[in-house]
């Protein structure tokens, strides 16, 4: 009984190491992208990523047959939504660190549905279903987030001094 044991979780380990060693490197990237973090500095897309892994990892026997990269993905979204949600006021009451990723001048929630949108390709009716939003309103979003990144406002310039005229 205790050989079957080790047996099937020395098992467990090597299949999670694999799924680790293929999935890890894009869930960073779209925690990263999420969290409008730098790639090179980003310790909130980091936690998301190994708090994601770990609840994947604790629910690695009750997959049967399902797809443990939407569930990390599921729980990563879910994670971040429930994390930017809450943190949204605070965030507007003390001053905080500008985001500085590519995604930076989105909202959280923009931020989200465009990553799982464009760049997971989880389709509209799923993301909905995911967020608790109606299709449509998830629509409006990744469409109004697509045309702020596409068409990004102007941003504002100090006004030209007038050259001082030359006195002969």
């Amino acid at each position: 009984m205790r050989d079957r044991q080790a047996s099937h979780s020395a098992r467990r380990a090597r299949e999670f190491e694999a799924f680790v060693a293929g999935a890890a490197g894009r869930l960073l990237h779209a925690a990263t992208l999420l969290t409008a973090e730098p790639a090179n500095g980003n310790p909130r897309a980091r936690r998301l990523l190994a708090l994601s892994l770990a609840h994947t990892y604790a629910s690695w026997d009750r997959l049967h047959g399902e797809d443990p990269y939407d569930l990390a993905r599921q729980y990563l979204a879910a994670r971040f939504a429930r994390g930017a949600w809450h943190r949204h006021g605070a965030v507007l009451a003390r001053a905080r660190r500008r985001p500085a990723g590519p995604l930076r001048g989105l909202a959280p929630q923009e931020r989200l549905i465009l990553v799982l949108r464009l760049y997971e390709g989880v389709a509209e009716e799923q993301t909905a279903a995911l967020l608790g939003l109606p299709a449509e309103r998830v629509r409006t979003i990744c469409e109004r987030a697509t045309a702020a990144l596409l068409h990004p406002p102007a941003e504002r310039s100090r006004p030209v001094p007038e050259p001082k005229a030359a006195t002969s």
